[in-house]
């Protein structure tokens, strides 16, 4: 649309000459050219004339015949006609190479451009206005959107590994209760605190275990006396019970893993 000094001078015109252009609808009556026309005859009380397109790219027509009247830049034109291609309701890949090609041809905008504006259209759609307007060119949009997609990449590619190695930090951050950086430090310290605890364990068993293997055949258990064991450390009949089950189930896990 044109902004009001401009609408106000084409209504002072119309409201001189008359509408000189009638107004574009498509078949479902929507305006394809003349928006700016349209509104100036309501402003002026001028009765409106229409005319209606009957070719088979109503997205290409409207693009063209508008970028023909302002000065607009390859990347402008780029970025309107990707988001033309993209206005559809459920359009197959066919169907819009085919009308990116048909816009092509019809703005003079290079395929390689509109393929640009289209990166820009599904991963920087915050810079489409900004495009258009010329605020931003099409080059540093690309830019940013080529770099947003490789950290979404980047992201998924993290996130597909963090699945494989630990599926329920993955789904926090699936669910945003954490950053995808988050999870790797939990993650992290979560194998890091297995290291921990298999060296305790180890420690432990390497202390106990063979020092019990060494008095097996010995007199040391005729020598046990109750009244110099250390505090906390007495053995009774349930500690040995206790202590039998655990060789048991060491026994189990040993041949389980196939160690010696």
């Amino acid at each position: 649309m044109l902004d009001e000094e401009e609408l106000q001078a084409l209504a002072d015109s119309i409201r001189e000459l008359g509408l000189l252009h009638p107004i574009v609808l498509d078949p479902a009556g929507r305006v394809l050219d003349g928006r700016s026309r349209l509104r100036a005859c309501e402003l002026t009380g001028t009765e409106a004339a229409f005319t209606s397109y009957d070719g088979d790219d109503p997205r290409a027509y409207s693009l063209a015949v508008n970028s023909r009247r302002r000065h607009l830049t390859k990347g402008q034109l780029a970025m309107i006609a990707a988001t033309a291609c993209s206005v559809s309701e459920h359009p197959g890949r066919s169907e819009t190479e085919q009308t990116a090609r048909s816009v092509s041809e019809q703005a003079g905008v290079s395929l390689a451009r509109i393929g640009q504006a289209r990166t820009v259209l599904r991963h920087a759609s915050d810079l489409i206005d900004r495009v258009i307007s010329g605020v931003v060119s099409l080059d540093d949009a690309y830019a940013t959107a080529r770099e947003r997609k490789a950290q979404a990449d980047s992201h998924e590619s993290q996130l597909a590994r963090l699945r494989k190695e630990d599926p329920e930090l993955a789904d926090r951050v699936v669910e945003g209760e954490l950053t995808i950086q988050g999870a790797w430090a939990e993650h992290k310290a979560r194998l890091e605190e297995e290291v921990r605890q298999r060296r305790v364990a180890t420690q432990l068993l390497c202390e106990i275990v063979p020092a019990l293997a060494q008095i097996r055949g010995s007199r040391t258990f005729n020598q046990y006396d109750p009244e110099l064991a250390l505090p906390g450390r007495t053995v009774t009949r349930e500690v040995i019970a206790y202590a039998t089950e655990a060789l048991a189930e060491m026994a189990t896990v040993w041949k389980e893993r196939d160690l010696p």
